[in-house]
């Protein structure tokens, strides 16, 4: 019956694709993040879906009147190049060449449907409809996960969806954080009462799934996110408490082995898990040293970087043939692509960062835009700032979600910039002399 019913909703979409690529903006984003094909068990579990709606989407773009102008700003002059330069590092990758080319295909769909996105949407309404998007996307599974969490003690993990790239507890646990600020900001502008008190709810049960992960780079991103976002509400102080409260009772409730896996935090040297991530960090930094401008491509987790720049001491966690994943967003992208690899996506951030900003002092006192668009950047910021810490800690650097987050940045950027040319077009046709009446 899901098979049916998922398929008969995907097709019945395909139409308003066509008539309107925008749809298939929104669908795509849905169908990504949310993966809700494993969700079923028959036919349709291994559909292509994905790849007919981006299908579907890219030629209703190509003939639709609703396509922008690529905006450029820093960020996107910085997300091009980031993309251009991994392109660059694979034809110098250490992999092979249908690994690494399978690798490179599937991180250009990502990053080419987000372009399409920034071509296509404008405005508020249509920011705000991706927000919603996005957010419910993987956000069902936080508050289905916190849901479960509370019934059943915390005796369990969470889990993200099967095939996606949040599947893992960690991933998952690490998206939560990202999302909760744009949850924050949905019920900060949301006028219904009902909506607010549901949202409300969201947020209480994503903390309780977060938890529920068990993934101590979760817990350290929630409680950075969570300082973030109390600086950066419009009440600080009573943000702050709140959180305080909400983060300290969620954890009180949690289980005794949650504790303890929770406090091998401060014995990291004694955890296996933790050394062989920071035997990996020296692995991929050996690699960057000799490979700097490069470095090994996509996929190096494989046996032969490790074989040539493993550290000769393993620590006692590494075994002759292992391959491991960087667990790092920023080792991941120093390890696969040079130094210049890395230097761009922090560049990326950044931008990001100052536009959101800049962005926000801007709109401050505008009264079509101060009501949302301040409040939004900020909390862009906090969502960055939860996936910086915790990305620290997983090998996240192609996973879409954060690009989505940059998006609305340029998104809003856009909608600023089309608005001061029509207002400058406007001023100029007020203000031209008339032509003289022909005698």
């Amino acid at each position: 019956m899901r098979d049916i019913l998922l398929t008969v909703i995907i097709i019945g979409l395909l139409p308003l694709i066509v008539r309107s690529p925008r749809i298939g903006t929104y669908v795509w984003a849905w169908i990504s993040l949310m993966v809700p094909h494993r969700a079923t068990f028959g036919f349709a579990r291994t559909m292509p879906f994905a790849q007919v709606v981006a299908l579907v989407t890219l030629v209703s773009f190509l003939f639709s009147r609703e396509r922008r102008p690529f905006p450029v700003n820093s960020i996107t002059v910085a997300y091009v190049g980031l993309m251009l330069w991994m392109s660059f590092t694979s034809f110098f990758a250490i992999n092979t060449w249908d690994v690494v080319y399978n690798r490179w295909l599937f991180v250009l769909k990502i990053h080419l449907m987000m372009y399409v996105t920034l071509m296509l949407l404008r405005g508020r309404e249509q920011i705000e409809r991706l927000i919603w998007v996005v957010a419910f996307s993987l956000g069902f599974y936080g508050i289905k996960g916190g849901v479960w969490t509370v019934l059943t003690g915390g005796g369990g993990r969470v889990w993200g969806p099967s095939g996606g790239m949040a599947e893992e507890n960690n991933a998952l646990g690490l998206a939560l954080v990202v999302l909760l600020p744009l949850f924050y900001y949905l019920h900060q502008v949301s006028a219904r009462r009902v909506f607010r008190l549901g949202l409300l709810f969201c947020m209480v049960a994503i903390t309780f799934s977060i938890l529920g992960s068990q993934s101590r780079g979760a817990l350290l991103a929630l409680v950075g996110m969570a300082a973030f976002l109390g600086f950066k509400s419009n009440r600080p102080v009573l943000t702050i408490s709140l959180l305080t409260c909400l983060i300290a009772a969620a954890v009180l409730f949690m289980p005794d082995a949650w504790t303890g896996r929770m406090q091998s935090i401060e014995t990291y040297d004694q955890d296996t898990s933790a050394m062989s991530r920071i035997y990996t960090w020296k692995t991929l930094w050996a690699l960057a040293l000799d490979r700097p401008l490069v470095g090994g491509g996509f996929a190096v987790d494989n046996p032969t970087v490790f074989a040539m720049y493993a550290p000769a001491e393993g620590a006692g966690v590494y075994k002759g043939g292992d391959a491991w994943v960087a667990h790092s967003i920023y080792f991941q992208m120093l390890g696969e692509h040079g130094f210049p690899g890395l230097g761009l996506f922090l560049l990326l951030g950044v931008t990001t960062w100052r536009t959101a900003a800049r962005i926000a002092r801007q709109t401050l006192n505008q009264a079509e835009y101060g009501a949302w668009v301040p409040l939004l950047m900020r909390m862009v910021q906090v969502s960055l700032a939860g996936f910086a810490v915790g990305g620290a800690f997983l090998s996240l650097a192609h996973f879409d979600l954060p690009y989505y987050i940059i998006s609305l940045v340029v998104l809003v950027d856009a909608t600023l910039r089309d608005q001061d040319r029509t207002d400058s077009a406007a001023a100029a046709r007020s203000v031209s002399p008339a032509l003289p009446s022909t005698p």
